[in-house]
């Protein structure tokens, strides 16, 4: 996770810094995919429901998580924080751990090499 995050760009100028963002980042990772496991449980046995403008449950379930993060930051505030916050940046807390969990791949069939897809997934938990 510390490489993977480790590349991802804040700014033109700067990356984000896996090794302080890591503790932040597993939690990310590992409470979505808790929360799509019990999600999907309290769904268990019960028909799925039609979508809604054209979204599957699941999707909506990813896309409500991604809606919650919204944000806009200039990037003055956007450097500072890289190198002082132990939490990623918004759009990282989405795609870091989305790109990581097969569900979401599944979800949106996302082939093998689609950008939302990791070659080399994290799996916490």
């Amino acid at each position: 996770m510390v490489k993977q995050y480790s590349a991802y760009p804040v700014t033109d100028d700067v990356k984000l810094d896996g090794k302080l963002t890591l503790g932040e980042n597993i939690a990310d990772l590992g409470g979505l995919s808790l929360a799509y496991g019990a999600y999907r449980a309290s769904r268990a046995g019960k028909p799925e429901e039609a979508p809604v403008g054209g979204f599957t449950a699941d999707q909506q379930f990813f896309l409500a998580h991604a809606q919650a993060w919204c944000a806009q930051i200039r990037p003055e505030n956007a450097r500072l924080r890289a190198v002082t916050d132990p939490h990623s940046s918004a759009r990282w807390r989405v795609n870091g751990p989305l790109s990581n969990l097969g569900e979401f791949a599944a979800a949106f069939q996302c082939r093998a090499g689609a950008p939302m897809v990791r070659a080399e997934r994290c799996d916490i938990w």
